[in-house]
């Protein structure tokens, strides 16, 4: 006569073995825009004004409270408007800001348009007084569809007729540069 015993510890060993897989297999992944390849000892973020070279009001403010808001977001550190007293330190040129056309219609009309967004980006390791990440020409392009008859090229005045546009862009940028620093990317 056959023993059970030996039947009944596989059926308990076997699912386990393949838990036990899955849970290998799942080892150092986490969600894409949660990672931080940040130091430890970093808890305090110093974020002030990005500085404006661009002829468009505003954009250095509405950039730098949506940096500072995707650096709240993120729930890992105090996120404060200064550069002294800090762990580590965001600064921040907004160099230009372009409008290009990207479609147009059948009557070589343009029907959309392209905003391109470039800044001077550095985040600083205040304690090991080192550049982390940087870079001179980040990028940023966002389109947007055109919502009046007039075409322009000239970047306040498209601001001038699309309010939400620059908000819309400020965060999209802020949300890339904040992955690009947290991300070592």
């Amino acid at each position: 006569m056959k023993s059970l015993r030996p039947r009944r510890l596989s059926l308990v060993v076997q699912p386990l073995a393949v838990l036990l897989l899955i849970l290998q297999a799942a080892c150092g992944y986490s969600l894409a825009g949660r990672g931080s390849f940040l130091p430890l000892y970093i808890k305090t973020i110093g974020v002030p004004q990005f500085n404006n070279l661009t002829s468009i009001p505003d954009v250095d403010r509405r950039v730098t409270e949506r940096v500072r808001t995707e650096l709240i977001g993120r729930g890992k550190w105090t996120v404060k408007p200064d550069a002294v007293g800090v762990d580590g330190l965001i600064t921040g040129n907004i160099v230009s800001i372009g409008v290009v056309p990207a479609a147009f219609n059948a009557q070589q009309q343009a029907t959309r348009y392209a905003i391109i967004l470039t800044a001077r980006v550095e985040f600083k390791d205040m304690k090991a007084d080192k550049v982390l990440w940087s870079n001179p020409s980040m990028q940023y392009r966002e389109e947007f569809d055109v919502t009046t008859a007039t075409a322009t090229l000239d970047a306040t005045a498209f601001f001038g007729q699309d309010v939400n546009a620059l908000d819309r862009l400020s965060s999209e940028f802020a949300r890339a540069v904040v992955s690009a620093i947290l991300e070592a990317f």
